[in-house]
C-alpha cells in the first residue's frame, strides 16, 4: 500500500511539471500593416511573398515568417519587443536584405512596409456587355532593365483570386501591350459564370525579374 502511495505521489509530481512546461504565455502583441509602393498597397498571390522578423538574442536564432494576404496587408502575432524586418526575394519587388527596418513592438503594432516592385500596375477598369469583359489598364516600369513576361486577366466567383486560384485565366499578347501607355482589351465571360450575378475580376503581369506576378486589387463586377 505505500508503495503504491509513493508510485502515486511521483506520476502526479511528473503530470504537474509537465503542465507547468507547457503553460508558456501566448505572444499578447499584435505588428500589422500593408505593403506598399509610392503610397498604394501593393497586391500579390496570397501568401507567396512573404517577409522575415528577426529578434536579437532569440535562443534558437530563427526568423519569423510574415505571410502576406492578397490585398498587401499582413498581421501576425508577437511577444513586446525589438524586431529586425527583412524585405527578401523572390517577390514581385526588390529584395533589401541589407536595409533592415526596426520595430518596436507593443501592443497593437501598426507599420506599412514599402517596397519597390519591378513593375506596377494602375488606372485598372472593367466594364461588361452581354458576355464580354472589357479591361482598362496600364503597365508601369519602375525598376530599369525589367522586362514584361506575361499578363493575365483572372475571373472567378470567389474574392480569393491569382494564378493558382481561379475559375478562368486568359493570357493577353504581351506583344501588343507596353510600359507607361494605357491598354484595353476584351476577353470573353466564360459560360460557367455569364449566369452569374457578379463576378470577381483581377488582372496580374510578372515581370523578367520575378517568378511572381503583380496583380491589381480584386473587383466585384456586376454582370
Amino acid at each position: 500500500m505505500r508503495k503504491t502511495i509513493i508510485y502515486s505521489f511521483i506520476a502526479l509530481s511528473v503530470v504537474l511539471t509537465g503542465c507547468e512546461k507547457d503553460n508558456f504565455d501566448e505572444p499578447a502583441a499584435i505588428l500589422e500593416g500593408q505593403i506598399t509602393y509610392d503610397g498604394a498597397p501593393v497586391s500579390v498571390r496570397s501568401n507567396s511573398a512573404e517577409l522575415e522578423l528577426w529578434q536579437d538574442g532569440y535562443a534558437l536564432n530563427e526568423f519569423i515568417p510574415v505571410y502576406i494576404a492578397q490585398d498587401g496587408s499582413y498581421s501576425v502575432s508577437l511577444f513586446d519587443g525589438a524586431y529586425k524586418l527583412v524585405r527578401k526575394g523572390g517577390d514581385p519587388w526588390q529584395p533589401q536584405l541589407t536595409d533592415t527596418i526596426v520595430i518596436n513592438v507593443n501592443g497593437r503594432t501598426e507599420l506599412d512596409v514599402p517596397v519597390t516592385p519591378y513593375i506596377t500596375l494602375t488606372d485598372a477598369s472593367y466594364t461588361v456587355s452581354g458576355s464580354s469583359l472589357s479591361a482598362d489598364f496600364q503597365i508601369n516600369q519602375v525598376v530599369s532593365g525589367s522586362e514584361l513576361q506575361e499578363v493575365f486577366v483572372f475571373m472567378s466567383n470567389s474574392v480569393l483570386l491569382d494564378r493558382n486560384i481561379n475559375d478562368y485565366a486568359e493570357a493577353l499578347p504581351v506583344e501588343a501591350l507596353s510600359f507607361g501607355s494605357p491598354a484595353s482589351v476584351s476577353v470573353s465571360i466564360p459560360e460557367d459564370l455569364q449566369n452569374a450575378e457578379y463576378v470577381f475580376v483581377r488582372i496580374g503581369a510578372r515581370s523578367s525579374n520575378s517568378n511572381e506576378l503583380i496583380y491589381t486589387q480584386a473587383e466585384k463586377i456586376e454582370l
